[in-house]
């Protein structure tokens, strides 16, 4: 079970160059559910989201360069590429995603243990609004953006 919260971002933190950053490129063979491959640096993946905003299922398997290739070519090459920059508050990671495509969108995430958690969330400062409940702001509606 995937619990996540999403939100705009009014300016980037300083320092955004210390952290640790993945490339990520990523296609929908399906939106509902939502079934994806993604290429995260040099790792691959396919992934299964149920439905839900803020609460969803989510499986991952493990897939190869080439299968992930293959797959990748089946939603017509629409693709969503970001940078996704790994920022630690305290005991979660806030992952800062700065999207090439769509181009100039950026959206903070953050995972929780636990629902509670999530609703008790305080975000800093440079978070903007939250955007979990808006499902425009999920990546499988933005493709082709």
């Amino acid at each position: 079970m995937e619990i996540e919260r999403k939100f705009l971002v009014k300016k980037l933190p300083e320092h955004l160059e210390t952290y640790p950053c993945l490339l990520i490129e990523q296609a929908y063979l399906c939106t509902d559910p939502v079934v994806r491959v993604r290429r995260q640096n040099d790792d691959y993946y396919m992934t299964y989201k149920g439905r839900g905003l803020m609460e969803r299922e989510e499986y991952n398997l493990p897939l190869n360069a080439a299968a992930y290739e293959h797959l990748k070519a089946k939603p017509d090459g629409r693709t969503i590429t970001k940078k996704r920059c790994c920022i630690p508050l305290g005991e979660l990671t806030i992952e800062l995603d700065i999207f090439s495509s769509p181009e100039g969108l950026v959206l903070a995430e953050v995972e929780f243990p636990t629902r509670e958690a999530a609703l008790s969330f305080t975000p800093p400062e440079w978070f903007g609004e939250d955007v979990t409940g808006d499902s425009r702001y999920h990546n499988s509606n933005m493709i082709g953006r």
